[in-house]
């Protein structure tokens, strides 16, 4: 039997009232709730001033609660400087309001690279309305790494003779704030983690976790590897009334074999939240060598982000199952040296070795697949075009977009543009579009081109779309199909200024039906070109101006 410690700090019973309000404890007799232990970590030498160090104190609070058979390890108001801090099964790790828990800067205060660090546990929890300061600091200087996720924007910098200053982080700046193995029933609640060095919440191999109502900072403008949350092969997973502002990205999903072998993220839902990044607002990582699948994310609003959903497979492994709904999007273009470029939805397969010559492609597995995904009930304001990328071997299959409003304007200050169509659509299959308008503001962009481009594409449905070409007067078409087969557009309608609506190019493009069509905005409805056979295309039903 487990020997117990003498309690350090008594028997709370006040604060257990407080706790009978939960609904799972609501309506229960006081007498038959069993009394919370608390350990008061300044009853084991922590002072509650800063330049005091408090790691040794914290960790016999944690150990001690752990002997006792759990309760709480209580952070009361105060400044405290720690190191790696071990969580122990079964302990509530609660940070009082007016505490503030700071990283140290001293590496030989870390044994493990985070301040709270947990593998193998069971019902743990950080919870609290104080703060965790990771002390960040940030350098700012010439470029020196051969980052290829970024080789384009760097060669136009330089084309545009632009220095190429970024964001490091300053050697002293050392853990992930919370770094989870392979634990159960984990809930992380209330507390504010700012500035952190490094990945904020990292869990690995985690089931039955809920983070809620946390706020998570770092700078935008320099905080770069500050990711938020990042869940690694966890399941059942809850992400719920959070506010995330991030440097890098501020929720990515992984699938990696860096802890143990490569599980997938599955049974994740995330609601209520409100993300900025500097990076991706919401990120499916390119880092997927397992999968991602059965996701649902709904009722959030993404805000100042230089990318807002991004779909990325470069290590083979799959996203699959997943329903954005009920969104708001706001991206505009950071700095040069993250990813994206202003745009609200970015989809993109790749092999490894085609971002990484170093990696040899015999060695590496298959193209991975993005398939069965629904975004719906979106309203997204960009800069950048949406671009909805495949792979020639393995094309994305089952994408639906509905209800979609997408404005863009351009940004004429911005060193780097790469604008050219608002979704532009490569190696899909399977895709729907249904109630999508897309909207050009100013200012206007002389890089416009089409609402939608659409090129080796099979069997697409697209519903009541409004829209016209990137620039009025322009000879560009409102949608753009070149190598498209099996296609049926319904009830789609000309904006006003439509030069061309429909242009349809490509040899293999083939059974294309235009049916009930709106067309009397376009000074030309259709313009087909001479490799198209005309009996592939089959115009029915549609309105157009009189004289076609």
């Amino acid at each position: 039997m487990r020997r117990r410690l003498p309690i350090a700090a008594g028997t709370v019973v006040g604060f257990l009232i407080l706790l009978s309000a939960h609904p799972s404890i609501r309506g229960q007799e006081t007498s038959a709730v069993r009394a919370l232990t608390v350990f008061n970590v300044k009853d084991f030498g922590a002072t509650g001033i800063k330049t005091d160090k408090a790691r040794e104190s914290i960790q016999r609070a944690v150990d001690a609660c752990d002997e006792a058979g759990g309760g709480m390890v209580y952070l009361p108001p105060g400044e405290y400087t720690s190191g790696t801090i071990h969580l122990r099964a079964h302990v509530r790790f609660f940070i009082e309001a007016g505490a503030t828990l700071f990283a140290s800067r001293e590496k030989q205060d870390y044994d493990k690279e985070a301040l709270f660090y947990g593998e193998d546990l069971v019902n743990i929890t950080i919870e609290g309305r104080g703060l965790v300061d990771g002390q960040s600091e940030y350098e700012w200087r010439l470029n020196d790494i051969d980052d290829r996720f970024i080789r384009d924007n760097q060669l136009l910098m330089e084309a545009a003779g632009k220095p190429l200053l970024r964001s490091f982080p300053k050697p002293n700046a050392l853990p992930k704030m919370v770094l989870l193995l392979r634990c159960k029933d984990v809930r992380i609640a209330g507390v504010s983690f700012m500035h952190s060095p490094s990945w904020t919440i990292h869990p690995y191999g985690c089931e039955r976790m809920v983070i809620d109502g946390v706020y998570i900072y770092s700078s935008l403008k320099e905080g770069v590897w500050a990711d938020g949350i990042d869940p690694d092969g966890c399941k059942d997973l809850r992400i719920s009334n959070c506010t995330i502002e991030t440097g890098d990205d501020a929720i990515v999903f992984y699938s990696m074999n860096w802890f143990g072998p490569a599980l997938p993220c599955e049974n994740i839902t995330i609601t209520n939240c409100r993300l900025s990044s500097a990076s991706s607002a919401l990120k499916f990582c390119d880092g997927n060598m397992n999968c991602v699948r059965r996701v649902t994310v709904s009722n959030c609003v993404i805000t100042d982000s230089n990318r807002g959903l991004a779909f990325m497979v470069f290590d083979g492994g799959y996203i699959s199952d997943v329903v954005i709904s009920d969104l708001t999007i706001d991206c505009v273009r950071h700095d040069w040296f993250w990813w994206g470029d202003g745009d609200p939805i970015h989809f993109n397969i790749k092999r490894r070795s085609e971002v990484h010559p170093q990696v040899k492609w015999e060695n590496e597995p298959p193209a991975g697949s993005i398939r069965n995904i629904k975004l719906q009930n979106i309203i997204a304001r960009g800069k950048g075009s949406s671009l909805i990328n495949g792979h020639p071997m393995s094309w994305l299959d089952g994408v639906s977009l509905e209800n979609i409003k997408l404005f863009l304007a351009d940004d004429p200050r911005a060193p780097i543009q790469k604008v050219e169509h608002a979704l532009k659509f490569r190696w899909v299959r399977n895709l729907k579009i249904r109630g999508l308008e897309v909207i050009w503001e100013k200012p206007e962009s002389e890089r416009w081109e089409s609402a939608l481009y659409f090129e080796d594409v099979k069997d697409l449905e697209v519903a009541d779309f409004s829209g016209r070409q990137g620039l009025p007067g322009a000879a560009d078409a409102a949608v753009s199909l070149n190598q498209v087969e099996q296609a049926r557009f319904r009830r789609n309608r000309a904006a006003a200024g439509t030069e061309v609506f429909f242009d349809i190019r490509g040899e293999r493009s083939r059974a294309i039906y235009l049916l009930d069509n709106d067309l009397l905005e376009a000074r030309v409805p259709y313009r087909v070109s001479p490799e198209v056979k005309p009996d592939e295309i089959k115009p029915q039903g549609n309105l157009e101006k009189a004289g076609r």
